[in-house]
Formats: C-alpha cells, sequence, structure tokens
C-alpha cells in the first residue's frame, strides 16, 4: 500500500509541474491584452481632449468620436472575454490530456512491462539469493566476516576477489588477516606482496621483499616470488644479479610456461643474450598468432599489402579478444602490434582493457606493465 501511495503522489506532483505553466500563462496573456487595449484606448481619449480644447474639431463631432471610441473598447474588451474562454477551452484540453492519458498510459506501460506482482525484497533477501551478482556475494561475504571476524578461511577467499576488483586497501586487511589465522603459506605471502607492490605503482618495497623472500622459504623454486625478488634488483640497479635472478628463473621453469617471455625480456634488459635452448617463443597455435601458411603469404607480397595483411591480422585478433577476454597471450601480443605499428592510442586503450581482465596486482599484470614499459608506454596514465 505504501507503494501505491508513493506513486499516487509522484503522479499529482508531475502533473501539477505540468499544469502550472498552462494556467498560468492563460492568465497572463489576457491580462496583458486588456491592459494594452485600455491604455490605447486611454491615448486616444486624451487626444481627442486636445484636438477639442485647441478648437481643431467641433464639439458635436468630438463627442461623436468619444462615443466611437467607448464603443470600440467594450468591444475590445468582450473579443478578451472571449479569448479568455478560449484560451481556457484548449488549456482545459491539455490539463485533461495531463491529468488523465499520462497517468493512465503510464500504467498500462507498468502493467505491461512490469513486475507490479513481484513482493518487494528487502537486502536480506537479496543476500540469501545473490545469484551471479559479484557485488552481492561479496556483499555477503563482507556480511558474515562481521560477525565472524576469525573465519580464516572466509579471509582467504575474500583477499583475491578484492584484489581482481582493484579494491587494494581491502586486498591488503583482507590477506593481512588470511596470514594470521591460517598462517603463513606462499599464495597468501605472495598476494600480499602484489597488493603491497600494487599501491606503489610496480616498486618492489622492502617490506614486499620480505614477504617474497618468506614465501621462497616456504616454497622453494617459486616462480611467481623468485620474479618479485629479480625485479627487485633490477629495480635497484643491480643489472648482474638481476640477470642471474632471471636466468635461474627461465632455466628452471618448463619451456611453454605462461612467464617465459616476460622473463626472456628482462633477461634481455639487462643485458643478458638468448638461453642455451634459443629464444622463448609463443607455441606458433596460439589464438592469433599467423601460421607458416599466413608468413609464406605475407613475404610474397609487395610492401602495402603487406601492410594491409598486418593489419587485417592485427584487427582480427582484437575482435577475438573482446570475445575471448581471458585470452593472456592474445593481449601480450596485441599490446606489442599496436606499439610497432606506432599507433600509442590503441596501445593505452589495449593495455587499460587487458588489466581488467589480469589486474595489475597479479603476475600475469606485471607482466603486462613491463611489457608496456618496455614499449615506452606511460603506465602511470594506465593505472589511474
Amino acid at each position: 500500500m505504501l507503494f501505491w501511495i508513493a506513486i499516487a503522489v509522484l503522479t499529482f506532483g508531475v502533473a501539477a509541474a505540468f499544469l502550472l505553466p498552462l494556467t498560468r500563462t492563460a492568465a497572463r496573456g489576457i491580462d496583458d491584452a486588456r491592459a494594452a487595449n485600455i491604455a490605447i484606448y486611454r491615448d486616444q481619449l486624451r487626444e481627442l481632449e486636445r484636438d477639442k480644447a485647441a478648437g481643431l474639431i467641433p464639439a458635436g463631432d468630438a463627442d461623436n468620436a468619444r462615443a466611437e471610441i467607448a464603443r470600440r473598447l467594450l468591444a475590445a474588451d468582450a473579443r478578451g472575454e472571449a479569448g479568455a474562454v478560449s484560451t481556457f477551452s484548449g488549456n482545459g484540453l491539455a490539463q485533461a490530456f495531463v491529468v488523465v492519458v499520462i497517468p493512465a498510459v503510464s500504467l498500462c506501460l507498468y502493467l505491461l512491462i512490469g513486475t507490479p506482482g513481484m513482493p518487494s525484497q528487502p537486502l536480506e533477501a537479496r543476500l540469501e539469493n545473490p545469484g551471479n551478482d559479484m557485488n552481492l556475494l561479496v556483499a555477503k561475504a563482507e556480511r558474515h566476516l562481521m560477525q565472524n571476524p576469525d573465519d580464516g578461511a572466509g579471509w582467504d577467499v575474500l583477499a583475491p576477489i578484492y584484489a581482481r576488483m582493484n579494491r587494494m586497501g581491502d586486498a591488503e586487511l583482507a590477506y593481512r588477516n588470511s596470514v594470521r589465522l591460517n598462517g603463513p603459506s606462499a599464495d597468501r605471502l605472495n598476494g600480499l606482496g602484489e597488493v603491497l607492490l600494487a599501491g606503489r605503482d610496480g616498486v618492489v618495497s622492502d617490506e614486499a621483499q620480505a614477504l617474497f623472500r618468506q614465501a621462497l622459504a616456504l616454497e622453494p623454486g617459486n616462480p611467481r616470488a623468485a620474479y618479485y625478488l629479480a625485479l627487485a634488483l633490477e629495480q635497484s640497479g643491480e643489472r648482474q644479479k638481476a640477470l642471474q635472478a632471471f636466468r635461474a628463473i627461465a632455466e628452471s621453469s618448463p619451456p611453454n610456461a605462461p612467464w617465459q617471455e616476460i622473463v626472456a625480456r628482462h633477461i634481455a634488459r639487462n643485458g643478458g643474450g638468448p638461453l642455451a635452448g634459443g629464444p622463448v617463443q609463443a607455441p606458433s597455435s596460439a589464438p592469433g598468432n599467423p601460421t607458416p601458411d599466413d608468413v609464406k603469404a605475407a613475404s610474397a607480397l609487395s610492401g602495402a599489402d603487406r601492410q594491409q595483411m598486418i593489419r587485417a591480422m592485427v584487427d582480427g585478433l582484437d575482435a577475438k579478444l573482446k570475445a575471448e577476454p581471458d585470452n593472456f597471450d592474445g593481449w601480450m601480443r596485441l599490446l606489442r602490434s599496436y606499439a610497432v605499428l606506432k599507433e600509442e592510442d590503441k596501445a593505452m586503450a589495449t593495455l587499460k582493457e587487458s588489466l581488467k581482465a589480469f589486474p595489475a596486482a597479479g603476475a600475469q599484470g606485471q607482466q603486462l606493465l613491463a611489457m608496456a614499459e618496455e614499449l615506452g608506454l606511460p603506465v602511470k596514465e594506465a593505472l589511474k
């Protein structure tokens, strides 16, 4: 009942807002017309009296003229009242339209496309059945943790979700609670370190380094922690040590590991050459990669045709990534392609879109940022 009362009040308010200008316009128009008529005929009477006093018009003619002016004044007043009736009659139709038709049409549309029979659903009920709404799922988890702050499993689940949502302050608190309640693990320490790293625009702080060292002690050979420790060496200017650290990661990782490409670039950046097994290449069967036939066909084309073919391949990869944004290798290739084509605006747009799928706090997000930095793109602008 309260809902319908509120709807009625809103309907009345909207109708009044439409009606008020109509009534004001009509009244103002009538008053203005009458005032103009009166002013005109008063001027004529004053002019007539001046002419009579000056002897320019006989007294009989003056009386006849005065009577004619009075008749015109009465006729004009009668026309003004008739116009008022007509104006109010026209406005009456508009008023009826506003009062009757608009609410009726609105009600019919609501009954047709709305759900008047659906009962109201307070927050409590929506939290009980959040469906696939991520915001409701997070709100439900937050509510549970407010009532059970010592639930370590809950903090363990919520921390990486906060990081993916770019809520870094909440993610840091959740990771710290998870480590405190569940104990340190490589994943928890790496997650906390990545959150601290994201808060400092990719700079590996002393606290983050301590977390990555602890993760490496708990899980020797952990490539995630080893990568950030090598990155810290590179950022501090210790290029030789960084080169050795990145080489160690590349040599101890599987050849097709997703981080091999970014590690190879860091090796090259720090003065190293290709590994004994050759440079790390992305699998040729990865989505968006040119096939051997594509390469052969491109080599036989003229310069303009080759450029057109490259453009078509880049556009095709762009379209695929819009449909399948979880393709990390595809984002890396597309980012590099736009940079090579000297299209910085599209490269920046690609970087921002890729960071939505792979947030900067994660290892893959860091790889994207590292590549963008290597390509000379303004990385800080993409993180805003």
